[in-house]
């Protein structure tokens, strides 16, 4: 049987480690993920609820609009509920706007360590992919983007921001220059994936559904399985033009979210007290991480996102292993370019503890043995 070369070409995204497989290869009684950026407060029992009489009416097909769900998410963020498509996860709108706007042969720009679905999206659909370089920093190099524009055609670009797996942003007066040079590519969307800027606590990050008012080529992606916790039911959105969401929506399959994902989507949404929760666990986290990796001497980059990321300054494939053993699940992205660092969600407090107590160990055991 034969694929195209692309699909034949294509490394599978490799999702992290379960809990389960770690307890079974390594024999442990306890383990924990901090590896996939899940919420670590569980899910709104509010969601909870709004699934549990949800359950009822899995005999019938869910909504194929999302209806309430649009309504609620237009309300919020004050557009029109013609400007949002709900899909399967933001992975699945990823893949809907490749395919709907790129043809075999078309270009994509992003930047180099940054949210590998785009690639993996575009490279299936036979789009090619042209990254620029991170700044030093870890940022988005908009300058760089803008450059490429200059020179060649492309049909979308992509801006994680925050960006996973770095936890760096785009503030908005770089986001506006991007806006600024494609206004007038009659061809081209500027897609803001914004899956984790409910945990953005900077005064300058960019306020984009405002922006979308001025700018018709931009495209806003959201999720709720970070912040909001439903990340098992995959759903997220896209709020954008008129016609973008129209042209999306032609190829949409439907019945494309379940009527789980949208009863919770709809209690999720409107709990602000879980989300504030939310939150406040995260900052915690994160400033406790901060202070713990300056007293070990471990180099780390500022998140607005759930994790941090970390220079172990070695293989990090090696860290990771050696933590395993001992229990904890963290991410090496040297699949993002980056071999020596490492990943490490926000944990509940006495997880991000035993976190930073068994990273100092293995440092130490790994810098002495060399």
């Amino acid at each position: 049987m034969k694929v195209s070369k692309e699909i034949e070409q294509l490394i599978p995204y490799k999702p992290g480690k379960s809990i389960a497989a770690t307890k079974k290869e390594y024999g442990l009684s306890q383990v924990y993920k901090l590896a996939s950026n899940e919420s670590p407060v569980g899910t709104s029992p509010k969601v909870l609820a709004a699934i549990n009489e949800a359950l009822g009416n899995l005999h019938r097909y869910p909504d194929p609009n999302s209806t309430e769900l649009k309504q609620l998410i237009s309300s919020q963020s004050n557009v029109t509920p013609e400007q949002v498509v709900v899909g399967n996860g933001s992975n699945e709108l990823i893949d809907l706007l490749i395919r709907t706007f790129c043809q075999t042969e078309d270009k994509i720009l992003t930047s180099a360590s940054a949210f590998i679905a785009y690639k993996i999206c575009a490279k299936a659909a036979g789009v090619k992919v042209i990254e620029t370089l991170l700044t030093e920093d870890l940022k988005y190099d908009i300058s760089a983007l803008i450059s490429e524009l200059q020179v060649s055609h492309f049909k979308i670009v992509f801006v994680a921001n925050p960006n996973n797996p770095t936890g760096t942003y785009v503030p908005e007066s770089e986001i506006l220059k991007l806006l600024e040079a494609t206004k007038d590519l009659d061809d081209t969307l500027v897609v803001l994936d914004e899956a984790y800027n409910d945990f953005v606590r900077v005064d300058d990050f960019p306020n984009s559904t405002e922006l979308i008012k001025r700018y018709k080529q931009l495209v806003i992606l959201k999720t709720l399985s970070k912040v909001f916790a439903v990340a098992g039911l995959r759903l997220g959105y896209i709020i954008a033009d008129e016609k973008v969401c129209d042209y999306v929506n032609r190829i949409r399959n439907p019945f494309n979210v379940n009527s789980l994902a949208q009863a919770a989507g709809l209690a999720a949404l409107q709990d602000t007290e879980f989300l504030d929760k939310a939150r406040e666990v995260n900052w915690s986290g994160l400033d406790y991480f901060y202070t713990e990796l300056k007293k070990i001497g471990v180099t780390y980059w500022p998140s607005q996102a759930n994790f941090v990321l970390i220079d172990t300054k070695m293989d990090s494939g090696v860290v990771f292993e050696a933590l395993l053993k001992k229990g904890i699940i963290t991410r090496p992205v040297n699949a993002y370019g980056l071999p020596t660092h490492l990943r490490i969600s926000v944990g509940k407090e006495s997880e991000n503890i035993i976190a930073m107590q068994e990273l100092k160990k293995v440092l130490n055991e790994l810098n002495n043995n060399n």
